[in-house]
């Protein structure tokens, strides 16, 4: 017997972090986006609806030269609701490549994305050398 996906995979796989947009049909109007990191307090902090979503990986993507890219490594659904996934983000970040693990925990109700944890692992962030 074949196991069959979970549907909110199949929701989460429709992320594209380089165009937000690819989520427009999935995420619910009071949708939250939480961004943990102590070590970039000016991106720190929660971000509403496809606009906040949009203007995060917006300063991401200013604050990394347009270097961020993620790199997904599991995805693990938990229950009806939440799933975890695990990435590698890599970037260049003041002048240095990085490599740094994260979780994001998202949760999906009724087939729609109401909030997502980004919590990157910042003390075991890797500087990559060239």
């Amino acid at each position: 017997m074949m196991n069959k996906e979970h549907p909110n995979i199949s929701i989460l796989k429709r992320f594209n972090p380089a165009n937000p947009n690819t989520l427009v049909e999935v995420l619910a109007e009071d949708f939250v986006w939480h961004y943990i990191n102590p070590k970039l307090t000016e991106l720190e902090g929660d971000y509403s609806g496809l606009t906040g979503l949009t203007d995060f990986f917006q300063k991401i993507a200013d604050r990394t030269s347009g270097s961020f890219k993620v790199n997904p490594i599991s995805i693990i659904p938990l229950g009806d609701e939440l799933i975890i996934t695990h990435v590698k983000d890599t970037m260049v970040l003041d002048g240095r490549t990085m490599k740094v693990d994260a979780v994001v925990l998202w949760c999906i109700i009724d087939g729609e994305i109401k909030e997502a944890w980004d919590i990157p692992a910042i003390h075991t962030s890797k500087v990559i050398e060239s």
